[in-house]
């Protein structure tokens, strides 16, 4: 039986974001075919932060690739409101259809980035 693409983990579940301090590189897919490349700040299983040196607009949609150990990720998004940083901007973005194939390898190796002493922190709940 074929598990249903999940948008974000279930009202009130946390899940642990991690941080990569920029050490994964990303590729941001608008619609319009630009691509525009950013590092991975945080990551979740429910999305992440993406350093970008110019902030995309709140509420477009776009898809994210990255990869992460052994795993490769290409998945439609949702960008939240930007942060300035000191170099460029901080832009959260969540999942909107990770198959679960998917959710399960990257929750696989941001375990194994935890256990290598990457330091995370709890999700708020929605």
């Amino acid at each position: 039986m074929r598990m249903p693409p999940t948008a974000i983990a279930p009202k009130g579940q946390r899940g642990s974001r991690v941080k990569l301090a920029g050490s994964i590189l990303a590729l941001v897919l608008l619609e319009n075919g630009r691509q525009i490349r950013g590092r991975m700040n945080q990551l979740s299983v429910n999305g992440g932060l993406v350093s970008l040196e110019h902030p995309l607009d709140e509420g477009i949609r776009v898809e994210v690739l990255f990869h992460i150990g052994c795993t490769s990720i290409r998945c439609r998004a949702h960008m939240l409101f930007p942060m300035w940083a000191t170099k460029g901007c901080l832009q959260p973005f969540r999942f909107l259809d990770l198959p679960e194939a998917s959710r399960a390898s990257l929750n696989r190796e941001l375990e194994n980035l935890v256990r290598a002493g990457a330091s995370q922190e709890e999700e708020e709940a929605e």
